[in-house]
């Protein structure tokens, strides 16, 4: 089953502040994304039943490996559209907003070029 764009959002929120602090629960997700917390329980719900996240007794939630190989490549979206854009004179709040966007209706040969064409750049 394929993860919608508000489902790939949470997972990549989950995903970067995890790394950032560690533990996390829904209301850090709340907090985060500016969303109230019936939409964050009904998205942890979905994530949850997709076997993308893990919810221990104490509200901890845990990316799966499913649930981590699949936010770790959307961040790698965010974060090579992100460098491209700026590379391109984007501001980097513009183009960090810019890349949130785009990193979800982006195809994979598409973002598989911008990669190489980043790749060539950097290393000329």
């Amino acid at each position: 089953m394929s993860i919608h764009e508000s489902g790939e959002m949470y997972l990549e929120t989950i995903y970067v502040l995890n790394k950032k602090r560690g533990d996390i629960r829904s209301i850090d997700i709340a907090n985060e994304l500016g969303y109230t917390k019936p939409s964050i329980s009904r998205a942890v719900g979905i994530l949850k039943k997709n076997k993308y996240i893990e919810v221990d007794s104490g509200g901890v939630i845990t990316l799966t490996g499913k649930g981590e190989q699949t936010a770790s490549q959307i961040y790698e979206r965010h974060a090579l559209l992100t460098k491209f854009l700026m590379h391109l004179g984007v501001d980097a709040e513009t183009a960090d907003q810019d890349a949130c966007r785009v990193e979800h209706v982006i195809s994979q040969e598409t973002f598989e070029k911008i990669k190489e064409e980043l790749n060539k750049r950097s290393q000329a």
